[in-house]
């Protein structure tokens, strides 16, 4: 129906993963004329976000599929829905030769039942993704489930019956691996190697596995777990079993364990299991006196006798000044985690991470050091992640440029990769070099830093961004801890020993 400018619709029989979804939304609202659009199913939380936009939305059940569009006039809505349509008909059920359409599989283990595969991958609203999941399990597959919102009780339930069918239950909020050379979510483009990678953590599995690429060596598999396996509620239940795969895996020499701060006890028990292994394991766990994820990395290099390259700096050397502040907003949390604790040294930081979290609006309104992960669930509920969707971040972007009297070191993550922006310099160039004008007509300066997070081979290309980038007054580094650490230099009004090229 619609009511003005404002076209709401609910079409029944029509069902569409989560980023194909948020993906479609991010087509509708860039055509011409529009002004706004939500394209989700119809769960209450995205019912509830639709009227927080302003739309009138009727009766509706999560098995509907929602349209929100708002445009400037009814022209502008006739072609949000040619977007549409065109964004999702890729996506349709392929026809028969005799025209008609093949019927789809009501549930999981339905479509597993015809089915040689042997991972699933669950990609629907939360609440409803553990269901998926236990059917993937019950029919013997592995399963990598890339929502969010599914509980802890669910997390450890679902693992335990993974153990126990003999699968592995990547996630759920799974959102990195690589399975005998097939990229899932947002993974980066690698050759194969002899490097295995499990992680409880998707940008800092991403970080590691690029790096490793960038310095010629490949990976075999990375098996990505959830951000909270290696939690005391969950215990490493599917780390153990990721861990125990790669190490009879004949293909794997090395393997490295990446995570976010995890519990000392099950980190703990997690070395004790590994210290049995005949692969030899590296640990890249974040937290106080443990490496950062490029030492990691190198380490990695090291044990299996290649060579350490000096990581790519692109961009105009930034030179010492006087002491200022530094806010650091970021996609990825691993990357924001790691870029936390090597800034300590100018607590208090304001942070929607860790311990001493705040909520995002107030970490962002806080002291005079800040940062913020702009991915995480209090700001993507409902929405596209921001390494889909910048517009979260260019929008704090805008108002520190406007807001801020003085100087400032602006430190930005950018992800690329599989799933990610097609070409992220495209928006946050405009943006850096309005915020660049914005302090100067203050006398004041703004130092961009951006860790540059992906490969040559990557859709997006990790030189073509980061010459944009840099382009626009930013110093890109392939290494987040030395963007981390040059960032924090500029902070203090001190040097770095970063280069630049």
């Amino acid at each position: 129906m619609t009511s003005g400018h404002d076209y709401v619709d609910l079409r029944q029989g029509q069902y569409y993963d989560s980023v194909t979804l948020m993906q479609a939304s991010r087509t509708v609202a860039s055509t011409p004329g529009v002004r706004a659009a939500l394209i989700a199913m119809a769960t209450p939380l995205n019912v509830e976000l639709a009227q927080d936009m302003g739309f009138v939305v009727p009766p509706a059940v999560p098995a509907e599929l929602l349209i929100a569009v708002r445009a400037e006039d009814e022209t502008g809505i006739e072609a949000a829905i040619a977007a549409l349509t065109a964004a999702l008909t890729i996506r349709s059920a392929s026809r028969g030769a005799g025209g008609d359409v093949e019927l789809r599989p009501a549930t999981t283990g339905a479509a597993l039942a015809d089915s040689e595969a042997t991972l699933a991958l669950i990609s629907v609203p939360g609440p409803y993704a553990a269901t998926e999941a236990f059917d993937a399990i019950a029919a013997g597959r592995s399963v990598m489930i890339f929502s969010d919102g599914v509980t802890v009780e669910d997390e450890v339930a679902l693992k335990r019956a993974g153990g126990r069918a003999g699968v592995l239950v990547m996630g759920p909020d799974c959102g990195t691996a690589i399975v005998g050379g097939i990229a899932l979510g947002f993974a980066n483009v690698v050759r194969r190697g002899p490097v295995g990678i499990v992680a409880a953590s998707g940008t800092g599995a991403q970080q590691v596995s690029s790096l490793l690429e960038t310095a010629g060596v490949g990976v075999s598999h990375l098996l990505g777990l959830g951000g909270r396996d290696l939690s005391a509620p969950v215990g490493g239940l599917a780390a153990e079993l990721a861990l125990t795969a790669l190490d009879a895996d004949p293909g794997t020499d090395l393997i490295i364990l990446v995570s976010k701060p995890p519990d000392p006890k099950v980190a703990q028990r997690v070395q004790d299991l590994t210290s049995r292994f005949s692969t030899p394991v590296q640990f890249a766990l974040l937290g106080p006196g443990q490496p950062d994820l490029t030492q990691a990395a190198e380490s990695g290099l090291r044990a299996i006798g290649a060579d350490v390259p000096l990581w790519p700096v692109i961009g105009r050397a930034q030179p010492a000044r006087q002491p200022t502040r530094l806010h650091g907003y970021f996609a990825g949390g691993t990357l924001a985690a790691e870029t936390l604790m090597l800034i300590q040294e100018l607590a208090p930081i304001s942070t929607n991470l860790g311990p001493e979290a705040l909520p995002a609006a107030r970490a962002l309104a806080g002291g005079s050091h800040v940062v913020v992960d702009f991915g995480d669930d209090e700001l993507t509920s409902g929405r596209a992640h921001p390494m889909i969707d910048p517009t979260m971040r260019l929008d704090q972007i805008a108002r520190v440029s406007a807001a801020e009297n003085g100087n400032l070191v602006l430190l930005l993550d950018v992800v690329l990769g599989y799933g990610a922006e097609p070409d992220p310099a495209q928006a946050l160039v405009p943006a850096l070099q309005s915020a660049v004008t914005r302090f100067a007509e203050r006398d004041n300066h703004v130092d961009v830093v951006v860790s540059l997070c992906g490969t040559e081979a990557d859709p997006q290309g990790w030189t073509g961004q980061a010459e944009a980038l840099a382009a626009a007054g930013a110093l890109v580094f392939a290494s987040n801890a030395q963007a981390a650490r040059h960032a924090l230099a500029l902070a203090r009004g001190t040097t770095s020993s970063a280069g630049a090229s």
